[in-house]
């Protein structure tokens, strides 16, 4: 199966085990339907306290044998019984929350309790609840009391004693026997029906073959009730059989919501999902096979990350953590990382190039099992590909080529592929690309030792003669080696990794400076377009102006045309209203206000003390401090704030101001409400009327809360009937 060969090549296995293992039954790793709402259920769930399910079968030959009339076995039965007794336990929590509106849902019919009261927590059915079956068993205890006693007496009579090799009753193959030597048959009528290690017999008396044959009867006779009562149960159970797959729907859900939920607390794991977007960043992810190991941070937002660096360094570790992540984000599972960092996107196939698929069987090479794995890649869509060591199995120069050309088209179909390489060719041929991503595992030369650790944005060393030192090959012979590769080809592999770095931070600069000129254009442009509406709007003002004069010297020359003074005079009068006014315009520029500056607000002087954000002051009026919107304040001159002088003028006014928030939100009703006792409590009023309206209340429970938490407000109340009632608040300040 494509999925467990995927399991199996991430290193995962042993963990997916444990996983399951937390299942009530075999489920799909894969939760069919909304992911979405099924993590909204499993953190639901992740907040609450709850008993693990009982383990129970499927429930697939159970609805196939009522499907054919067929009759269940009370084992069988009991399996839908305990689930239908879990999901009762969770309804009587009366959870407040979406798993309790859940559960609330499932309707258990009364016909399936006619069923499920034969039955007790373990599963044994309650015989006291018929008569006829609680007799048998009486009578079934009477014998078995005979066969004891019977027995007792065998053990006790003088004949035997001599034969006894213990004074126990055995069971051999559910038979009561006793344990004798040889020679018993002289005093012991019964049948061998087993022999000791140390070769003694164990015998079954035929004093009780009497007691055991009626006890066979009694059974047959039980077992006639019992199969009657399974068709009963049977043909009931056939009857509900929607409900049954209902239910086994529902245990299915809830069977995966726990299992995450309470695999996760038995690790201390987190709960993510992917998110509906590409970009992979991990932060502080461990992958579940390694124990003690690095936290692994990595921002995979491109569409290729390419891998290089020193040998033995957690290059295969990081790609199949990535993969690993996404997997696992994919299907819901808990995995080890800071939830709140990371991000993991949404990828219809995860697939991984890891292992040499060299096959002596399939007489197939290294890089011609590579050329098929490729093959396949092509004709996958939104996929997450990972492929360990490249260029493995073929020239490292010509596979560059060829793997750079492969890369381009896989970008182009919009793939994203985690790449592990040795080989600087490839690195350098792909590094200038935008949609490349390079890391470099990095090597601490002083210790010589991998660090585990990666860099972005550089080349890494591959660090082979350090590696092969450490891993047990001789200087002598690593120096020789190095003789080998030659002081030129030394130098030509870090001229290759500057080189890349270099023209990569030159791509930078050079992006960051068509940033800039990209913005200087776009405000050129506006700028353009600004001067060009004012432009427009002048020659209309003009226009304007132009027909306003000709008018009026038309109603001045129609005047003069008259003759007489007055009229002449009335005519100039009328022109000149006709005329223009003049209109002194003042240009607003925004201000940032600051503590200090004085300010006005409406016709009230203050200085401004404090500030939150640019949008909200607070200002001192006469000793009276009052929050406000800075758009609603007109800057004037700073100045020393004068001495105050304490002067309390007990004037009484009462109920004049009215505000009316009819048809208003309750976020818009709380702003205009601010504002309105801000300037109620400048111009000094003591009491002040709201109207509100009753509606759905929720307008009304708005400005309840509001009045509440207000630090001016007294005390409120609905007002009298003729003032509004209960749509209408009286408020003292």
């Amino acid at each position: 199966m494509q999925i467990d060969k995927l399991i199996s090549g991430l290193d995962l296995t042993s963990y997916i085990e444990q996983f399951q293992s937390f299942f009530s039954r075999e489920e799909n790793l894969y939760i069919q339907g909304d992911q979405e709402l099924h993590y909204r259920y499993i953190k639901a769930l992740d907040k609450l306290e709850f008993n693990t399910p009982p383990k129970v079968s499927d429930f697939f030959t159970i609805k196939n044998h009522l499907k054919k009339h067929g009759v269940l076995q009370f084992e069988q039965i009991f399996e839908l019984v305990k689930v239908v007794r879990y999901f009762r336990y969770f309804k009587n929590k009366n959870l407040e929350c979406i798993i309790g509106e859940w559960v609330e849902k499932i309707e258990i019919p009364q016909k399936f309790l006619e069923v499920e009261k034969y039955f007790d927590i373990q599963g044994n059915f309650e015989e006291n609840l018929d008569e006829n079956l609680f007799g048998l068993g009486q009578k079934i205890k009477e014998q078995k009391n005979e066969i004891s006693s019977s027995l007792k007496r065998l053990m006790g009579s003088q004949k035997l004693s001599g034969y006894l090799i213990d004074t126990q009753i055995h069971f051999i193959n559910n038979e009561e026997c006793l344990l004798v030597r040889g020679g018993f048959n002289h005093v012991l009528k019964g049948a061998v029906v087993g022999r000791s290690t140390a070769g003694f017999f164990y015998v079954a008396p035929d004093v009780i073959l009497k007691s055991k044959e009626k006890i066979r009867f009694i059974e047959q006779e039980r077992q006639a009730i019992f199969y009657t009562y399974a068709k009963d149960f049977s043909k009931i159970l056939e009857e509900l059989l929607p409900f049954i797959n209902f239910i086994d729907k529902e245990f299915s859900k809830f069977d995966n919501y726990q299992a995450r939920v309470l695999f996760a607390r038995s690790k201390n794991l987190q709960i993510i999902k992917s998110k509906n977007h590409k970009n992979i960043v991990l932060k502080e992810f461990i992958h579940p096979a390694l124990h003690q190991a690095k936290p692994i941070s990595v921002n995979f937002e491109k569409n290729i990350l390419m891998v290089t660096g020193v040998n033995a360094g957690g290059k295969t570790m990081l790609l199949k953590s990535i993969l690993a992540a996404a997997f696992m984000a994919k299907y819901i599972i808990p995995m080890k990382l800071n939830d709140v960092k990371s991000e993991i996107g949404t990828f219809k196939d995860i697939d991984a190039i890891i292992d040499d698929p060299q096959n002596v069987k399939n007489d197939i090479s290294t890089f011609a099992g590579r050329m098929q794995q490729f093959s396949q890649i092509f004709l996958k869509k939104q996929a997450l590909i990972g492929v360990d060591e490249i260029e493995l199995g073929t020239d490292s120069d010509e596979a560059a080529a060829l793997f750079k050309v492969i890369l381009d088209d896989l970008i182009s179909r919009g793939q994203k592929v985690v790449i592990t390489t040795h080989h600087k060719r490839l690195a350098a041929l792909m590094a200038d690309r935008d949609d490349v991503e390079l890391l470099a595992a990095i090597y601490d030369e002083k210790d010589r030792r991998p660090t585990y650790e990666f860099m972005q944005g550089i080349i890494g060393k591959s660090y082979a003669f350090e590696t092969a030192n450490r891993y047990g090959i001789t200087h002598a012979i690593v120096d020789e080696a190095k003789k080998v590769y030659g002081d030129n080809s030394e130098k030509l592999s870090l001229l290759i990794e500057r080189g890349s770095q270099l023209e990569r931070e030159l791509k930078h600069k050079h992006k960051q400076v068509d940033e800039k000129l990209e913005e200087l254009s776009k405000k050129e442009l506006a700028l353009k377009d600004e001067r060009e509406a004012l432009h427009k709007e002048l020659e209309r003002e003009k226009l304007k102006l132009k027909a306003s004069y000709e008018e009026a010297i038309n109603e001045a020359k129609k005047a003069a045309r008259g003759g007489d003074i007055k009229e002449i005079h009335r005519a100039m009068n009328k022109a000149n209203q006709k005329l223009p006014q003049e209109q002194k315009t003042e240009l607003k520029r925004p201000y940032d206000f600051k503590v200090g500056d004085e300010v006005k607000y409406h016709s009230q002087s203050g200085i401004i003390v404090s500030m939150k954000a640019k949008s909200d002051a607070t200002i001192d009026i006469n000793g009276m401090k009052v929050r406000v919107k800075t758009k609603h304040l007109t800057p004037t001159k700073i100045i020393k704030q004068k001495p105050k002088t304490d002067i309390r003028v007990n004037v009484e006014k009462k109920a004049g101001l009215t505000c009316d928030l009819h048809g208003m939100r309750g976020d818009e009703a709380c702003e205009v409400l601010d504002k309105f006792l801000n300037d109620a409590l400048i111009n000094g009023w003591d009491e002040v009327l709201i109207y509100h309206g009753i509606g759905t209340g929720k307008l009304s429970h708005a400005v309840k809360e509001f009045l509440k938490v207000h630090p001016k407000v007294k005390k409120f109340e609905d007002a009298p009937a003729h003032m509004g009632g209960f749509g209408a608040k009286v408020v003292s300040l």
